[in-house]
This record gives structure tokens, sequence and C-alpha cells, in this order.
């Protein structure tokens, strides 16, 4: 059976759908959840579910500390699901193909440093987009820049809120996430 690591910063709803997805039955597992944000509720859900967590600091992320983690742990797929920081090098080299994100937007628009959650949202908002959605792609040593695998978009209505965008893109998240990911493996 093939081992995931989820990395996340925040609150874990792509996380959870995750989990809940390879809970039974699968050709894969959720083994570890790891995030560099030491309050972030990602870590309360990996807990939940009885899934091994742990924080880590950016420089600890950078120097091949978490790199040993994943290697010692077997890890075989990284996950980032809301996750903030920049991949290095070492994990990508460590892991080739099988580092995977999920953004919140079409790309390659929308992409890049700072363009996250519902600032991604409000920038689709103000550029008068018609459609969003999502793009799950494989991670390089650039922010959003990775080999697409799968996008799926969602329409939009000018009078859509930043928050109703987001609901949106949230639900085509959970729905194809886990799936993607399965089928990856």
């Amino acid at each position: 059976m093939k081992k995931l690591a989820i990395l996340a910063s925040g609150n874990g709803t792509n996380t959870e759908s995750i989990i809940q997805h390879f809970k039974i039955g699968k050709q894969a597992t959720v083994a570890l959840v790891g995030s560099n944000n030491p309050d972030a509720y990602v870590l309360q859900r990996a807990a939940n579910n009885g899934i091994g967590h742990f924080t880590f600091t950016k420089k600890e992320f950078e120097n091949g500390s978490v790199k040993a983690l994943l290697l010692l742990k077997r890890i075989d797929m990284i996950i980032l699901a809301g996750f903030l920081l920049k991949v290095p090098g070492n994990i990508i080299q460590a892991f080739p193909d099988a580092v995977v994100n999920i953004h919140p937007a079409l790309l390659p628009k929308f992409g890049g440093k700072g363009l996250y959650g519902n600032r991604v949202h409000q920038a689709v908002k103000d550029a008068g987009e018609k459609v969003t959605g999502i793009t799950i792609h494989w991670v390089n040593e650039n922010y959003d820049e990775g080999e697409i695998i799968f996008q799926q978009e969602v329409a939009i209505d000018e009078s859509d809120t930043t928050e109703q965008i987001a609901e949106k893109v949230h639900e085509l998240e959970y729905k194809y996430f886990p799936k993607i990911i399965e089928s990856l493996i």
C-alpha cells in the first residue's frame, strides 16, 4: 500500500476530504500530515483520524530535515493541500514525479507567489472572469508552474462574491482532488 503525506498550512478541509477518500479499501493511505503553521487546524484533523502529524519551520523545510523525515517514514507521494511554502529542490529531487499540488484557479492564470485562497478568488473576480476552477499539477521549483495533470472549471457570475466563488471552487476540490490522487498511484 502506498503511503501519502499531506502538507498543509491552514484549516485542512481538502486534507479531510483526502483522508476520508483513502480510509477504506484503497491503494494508498494518508500516513502523515505536516504543517508549517503550529496553529493550523489541519493538525487536529489528522489527530482526529489517528494520523501522525508534525510541524516544522521554514528553515527545517529548506535544510533537509523534513525530507529526511518523509524518507524515514517511507512516504511514496507528497500532497500539497493549501500549503503556502515553496517546495525546496531537495524534496523535489528526493520525490521525483511524486509531489502534487492543487491550485484554486485555472493555471497559468492567477498563479504564483502570494496568490492563494481568497486572494486568488478576488483576482478572478477583479479580472471579470466568467469561469474559474481548479488545477492539479506536479510541483517543480517554481510556484504553480509544474506540469498540469487535471483542470476542471465552473461558471461564475459577475454578482458572485469572493466567498461564493470560493465555495464553488471548494466543491470542485473535494470532488476531484482525491480521485486524481488515486489515479496517479
